[in-house]
């Protein structure tokens, strides 16, 4: 079960970075015959693998070939025909059409063998009161979660994470020296202080609120810091277009981007030799140099050793100061993490900023 699963993961990674270089550096010619091919590879299934109906292989050979042409009117009369400044954006939506064709058979088979069922008088009098409260509160749930995801995925969101998309790295350092000598004498007036503070905060960002779809989680992102009072306050982010993507400084009301924004601290008790070795580690990378690792938000893995994403750099600073509270690979640390799988409560709850 164990290989299956690792397989479907290992196809998985391979499917996300194809999608990722089509997005990056796909042309015209490209986009069609990658098009093309899906639409050949599923026909070929369709009439040599799967043992369906003629009238349903009729059917579904229709459906891929109105999705076909459908998709290369889009790539050339819309995608390619407009060079201006939002080519990006319009790479990723002519991607994100690439896999529809492999839905199209779960929806032909369900919506053939699905009918609808109108029922009787004396069987709408019998919902009960909880059925309907139960219902009602799914639907709720499922406007509340289409009005987030149609926010965090509107336009202007998704320009300002693909407009900073050319800052990244995710093979080569494009940050170094952001932290000054200033914040490494804050960081060793810190050692009288035997505590690292874990820093976990919902800021509104667009590309916070674009990482939650996917964790769907609130919180969404990680911070370290050697005082209380977070005037020490490091993570790895885009550098707020101040600095390069990579291990930089923090403040506080940056993270003020939407009205609900919040920032929960907790402190971590280490020894003094444990927060020596962290401090002597940043100001390794800060020398070194560091990039954030935005491919490794999907793939899971880093390049280099100094490309991180937040919740990354945090653990992997914990590791090193053998301060780590729960087993959990690197890449795969997501900012709640440090506080749902606190098991034996390591972490002591400092205080919650709201803005």
């Amino acid at each position: 079960m164990n290989n299956i699963f690792n397989y479907q993961r290992f196809l998985w990674v391979i499917t996300t970075c194809l999608l990722l270089i089509i997005i990056l550096f796909g042309t015209l010619p490209l986009f069609i015959l990658t098009a093309i091919f899906i639409f050949v590879f599923l026909v070929i299934k369709l009439f040599t693998m799967v043992p369906y109906s003629l009238g349903l292989k009729i059917i579904l050979f229709i459906s891929y070939t109105i999705t076909l042409i459908l998709q290369l009117v889009f790539y050339i009369s819309f995608v390619f025909s407009n060079q201006g400044t939002h080519q990006l954006l319009l790479h990723f939506i002519a991607a994100a059409t690439l896999p529809l064709p492999f839905l199209l058979e779960d929806v032909v088979i369900y919506t053939k063998n699905t009918s609808f069922y109108l029922p009787s008088v004396e069987e709408v009098s019998t919902i009960t009161f909880s059925q309907m409260k139960r219902h009602q509160k799914r639907i709720y749930q499922a406007v509340n979660t289409f009005g987030k995801f149609r926010h965090t995925l509107s336009m202007h969101n998704l320009q300002e994470i693909f407009s900073d998309l050319n800052r990244h790295s995710a093979i080569r350092y494009v940050n170094n020296g952001s932290l000054d000598n200033d914040y490494f004498q804050k960081a060793e007036q810190s050692l009288t202080d035997p505590g690292l503070y874990i820093v976990i905060s919902n800021t509104g960002s667009a590309a916070s609120e674009l990482i939650g779809l996917f964790t769907q989680k609130q919180f969404n992102h990680a911070s370290l810091s050697f005082d209380a009072d977070l005037t020490t306050i490091i993570s790895y982010n885009g550098g707020e277009r101040v600095y390069p993507p990579g291990l930089n400084p923090e403040m506080i009301h940056a993270f003020h981007k939407k009205a609900d924004a919040s920032v929960l601290i907790y402190r971590l008790p280490v020894s003094v030799t444990q927060k020596r070795k962290v401090i002597d580690t940043i100001k390794q990378i800060n020398q070194t140099g560091s990039a954030y690792n935005i491919l490794g938000l999907v793939t899971k893995h880093s390049m280099r050793r100094n490309i991180m994403f937040c919740s990354q750099f945090v653990y992997t600073m914990l590791q090193i100061a053998d301060a780590t509270y729960f087993d959990k690979e690197p890449g795969h640390v997501q900012p709640t993490d440090f506080i749902e799988l606190d098991y034996h409560r390591k972490l002591t709850y400092v205080s919650e900023i709201k803005f």
